[in-house]
């Protein structure tokens, strides 16, 4: 083995909350915050005295945008927190870096519980601007944005001009097709379908799917993730001190953060991004093996990326992640890997990482109601695209 410290495995998630999630939301983002932080530090057994470490992704240094609305310096100036330690910052293995960061301060002594949390706003700011979310808006805080003036000389104004060159080239390389590509954005439809907090629950049809407005080729309307209000939520804790509270300690496994290719869009892997490299270096913390798992919440801020990580994450042979997925039986609620079962963010809403890692464990704890799955111990949470990649596996004990 190449790591001689796994650290990850002496940290577990406690527990687990979530706002309101909407289109658009009459709350605050403080409010939304102060929602899911309150609801997660008391499903955790805990009180805020207790929280002594804070962290998120991307923090502070947005300006209040909708795509980061409240940091941990606002967080811990309203809710009183004495903390050791806190973090936030754009920097990282994209969605899920508030979590490995967490998990690394609690294994370095520095804290024992650390309150991590995801807060967006992209529905209210679309209400006031279509455009507000748009590439040519960016700020020096938003996707460390110097090097979108490359991009949009060459009317690459969307992420989806991105992701679509993704999927073209996996369309390209392995034959997969539309009604393949479909499957995802069907699946998490009927998975929103019986989730209370879903935005989408309405029915969705290959047919409805196929008639969507053509976006980027091959890309969709339905292969987009649905922008919402809302914050997600979880407190880490040291092992030691997780078994004592009231639910059983969800083991951080093992977590990929790794990035062996150039920090670019387009210069990546088009068939994979730094989804092979993350997902490499987390099997290699472990002994367990993709056949462990049993449920699957994987990135799907567009339907490609969530093909490219079951086959990043060895789910699947590379390149025939569509086959895998033909005919929607493999990953629905009673299949072999159920995927994405809050319906994601195609259909559930863009809760943009952090809400894969709520409903893993949701699934695990056996509280998702309509929508659980057959009971689990592994799960694996995946969130990022293109140069942005983390994953966690984890462990109920």
């Amino acid at each position: 083995m190449m790591f001689d410290h796994l650290y990850e495995k002496n940290v577990a998630i406690a527990g687990v909350g979530q706002s309101e999630v909407a289109r658009p939301s009459d709350k605050s983002a403080m409010r939304l915050t102060l929602d899911a932080c309150l609801e997660a530090i008391a499903d955790a057994g805990l009180t805020r005295k207790d929280i002594d470490g804070v962290a998120c992704w991307p923090g502070d240094n947005n300006n209040g945008n909708s795509f980061s609305p409240v940091g941990p310096n606002a967080l811990i100036g309203t809710m009183g927190l004495h903390v050791n330690w806190y973090g936030g910052g754009y920097e990282g293995p994209g969605p899920l870096a508030g979590v490995i960061n967490g998990a690394m301060a609690i294994a370095a002594g520095l804290c024992r519980h650390v309150l991590v949390f995801r807060t967006i706003t992209e529905a209210s700011a679309r209400r006031l601007d279509k455009n507000a979310n748009a590439l040519s808006n960016k700020t020096a805080g938003r996707d460390s944005s110097f090097f979108w003036q490359w991009y949009t000389p060459y009317e690459v104004h969307s992420a989806i001009n991105l992701m679509a060159m993704y999927a073209q080239r996996h369309f390209h390389e392995y034959g997969t097709t539309p009604e393949q590509l479909a499957q995802i954005a069907l699946t998490c439809r009927a998975n929103a379908v019986l989730n209370p907090k879903a935005v989408y629950r309405t029915p969705m049809t290959m047919d409805d799917y196929l008639a969507s407005r053509m976006i980027s080729t091959p890309l969709r309307m339905f292969d987009c993730d649905v922008h919402c209000d809302g914050a997600t939520a979880i407190v880490l804790s040291r092992m030691d001190a997780a078994r004592h509270g009231p639910n059983p300690p969800i083991r951080l496994e093992a977590i990929g953060s790794a990035l062996h290719q150039p920090w670019s869009w387009d210069q990546v892997s088009l068939t994979g991004g730094a989804s092979i490299d993350a997902a490499r270096m987390m099997w290699q913390r472990t002994d367990l093996k993709p056949a462990d798992v049993r449920s699957a919440q994987l990135y799907d801020g567009f339907s490609i990326l969530t093909l490219l990580w079951l086959e990043a994450l060895g789910l699947c042979p590379v390149g025939e992640s569509g086959r895998f997925v033909e005919g929607g039986t493999r990953i629905a609620r009673d299949g072999a890997l159920p995927v994405n079962t809050n319906g994601g963010q195609l259909s559930g809403g863009r809760t943009h990482g952090l809400g894969y890692v709520h409903e893993a464990c949701t699934q695990l704890w056996e509280r998702a109601g309509q929508r659980q799955i057959a009971p689990h111990q592994v799960a694996v949470a995946a969130a990022g695209g293109g140069p942005l990649a983390g994953s966690l596996l984890l462990v109920r004990e």
